[in-house]
């Protein structure tokens, strides 16, 4: 089957969908497929191999000229791939943060939804004429529907099913304005009624999109993401493969170590609000006014924005008036390498976030080091959860609840390494990049017979 995997790279950012994307294009590689994984706006970022191909299509410089003057709408095709150069578009993003802020982006949003009645419909022409001439693929995948402005004319001159991908379409969708969310609903609606069928990464973004959207649940498949479980190895000298860290008797006031170092709490996600790094900041604080809680640290990492900036130093300012000195940490992961070792370094993780977050992968390469996770009950983390019995799910934006899920598993290494390696044994059975890659085909199969 020839694949085209249309993904949007997210100025410079790591960013979940593009990770999940480049790996499910390498997987359906590796089971005999010819897939293509083709990047809009800039190159995707990404800590595994990156798959996707060199040229990028609706170039973020190009596509801004374009809403911005006339003049670049008619320019010829050679003087738009200079501005399409690789090289070009990740300095750009990384010196002017092109195409992350959604709420600056409202009528470029509703242009690129117009597709070819849009301002960018040159950029639309050419993606589709290279589609049609020189790929030729069977079946055509948006990554999200903020891409449906293409599908009217992908079906026109390709003439190939399309398929659409839900995995976090609404938070960009939130941040719009009102002058501009109810017109880009509409044209999503619109656009969509070529799509041929959908996949969503969880039951719940499945129904919820249904309802956000209006689009027809019966269209929508579910297929949960999936990591390369080669890369995650449960470290052989970490948390979870040492003896009980610590005995504490009820209503004592102290606890015997049995190693020196103290327990760790992990974060992996962006930095950023809608991931509620500041929720865990709450709860550490709360767990230093605890009961027979043993010595705890706080490691977190994650993509930093210059926008969230202020946000990170808040948190910082909240550790630093709350908790004793020294025992919080902000590393910096900015390889694969260096993410498995700061996973291997946890006892737990937690990633609180307050949005309902539909693909969760930093639960998947927790539990596949063998660390357990403490996530808040809504999104796909139940789904995970009651699939890989790797953790306890605790109410949404309660720092308090969290702290006591946390001091849970601080105090009961038994629960605690049970769950790591319930979850590990899960994941490496259900949740890798070829079982992914697997569904992803029969999906595509069952559309493709239709």
């Amino acid at each position: 089957m020839k694949i085209a995997y249309i993904t949007a790279g997210a100025a410079g950012m790591f960013c979940g969908s593009c990770m999940k994307d480049n790996t499910l294009v390498a997987a359906l590689g590796a089971l005999g497929d010819e897939a293509l994984l083709i990047p809009t706006y800039t190159p995707i970022r990404t800590d595994e191999e990156d798959v996707s191909q060199q040229r990028v299509f609706f170039g973020g410089i190009n596509v801004y000229l374009q809403q911005k003057s006339g003049i670049f709408r008619h320019t010829p095709r050679w003087l738009d791939r200079i501005f399409d150069r690789p090289d070009l578009l990740r300095w750009a993003s990384n010196t002017f943060g092109i195409g992350i802020r959604a709420e600056e982006l409202g009528r470029l949003t509703i242009s690129m939804l117009e597709g070819s009645h849009g301002k960018q419909r040159k950029e639309v022409a050419k993606l589709a004429d290279w589609l049609a001439k020189e790929w030729n693929p069977d079946v055509i995948v948006l990554t999200n529907v903020l891409l449906s402005g293409l599908v009217p004319e992908l079906s026109a001159q390709v003439g190939v099913p399309i398929v659409a991908t839900l995995q976090g379409d609404d938070i960009f969708l939130e941040s719009l304005s009102a002058e501009f969310k109810e017109p880009a609903f509409r044209l999503i609606r619109e656009n969509c009624s070529a799509v041929a069928g959908y996949i969503a990464t969880c039951k719940y973004y499945a129904d919820f999109m249904a309802e956000y959207l209006k689009l027809p649940r019966e269209l929508m498949r579910v297929v949960y993401p999936g990591i390369n479980v080669s890369d995650f190895e449960a470290d052989p000298q970490g948390s979870q493969t040492r003896p009980a860290a610590w005995e504490v008797a009820p209503q004592s006031e102290s606890a015997s170590p049995a190693r020196d170092e103290p327990l760790t709490i992990g974060y992996l996600a962006r930095i950023a609000p809608e991931k509620g790094l500041h929720i865990l900041a709450e709860a550490f604080a709360l767990l230093h006014q605890m009961p027979n809680v043993p010595p705890v640290r706080l490691r977190f990492t994650g993509w930093l924005g210059d926008h969230n900036r202020k946000y990170y130093q808040q948190i910082r300012d909240r550790l630093e008036k709350g908790t004793p000195p020294g025992n919080f940490e902000y590393v910096e992961t900015p390889d694969r390498a260096s993410k498995v070792r700061f996973l291997q370094s946890l006892d737990v993780l937690s990633v609180p976030a307050p949005y309902r977050e539909p693909k969760g992968l930093y639960i998947l390469e927790a539990l596949a080091c063998g660390v357990p996770v403490v996530q808040p009950h809504h999104g796909s983390f139940p789904e995970l959860i009651e699939a890989t019995g790797g953790g306890l799910l605790v109410p949404p934006e309660d720092a308090a609840a969290l702290a006591e899920g946390l001091r849970e598993l601080l105090i009961n290494a038994e629960r605690r390494c049970e769950l790591g390696r319930r979850g590990n044994a899960a994941v490496r059975e259900r949740f890798t990049a070829e079982a992914m890659a697997r569904h992803t085909r029969q999906v595509l199969e069952s559309v493709l017979s239709k």
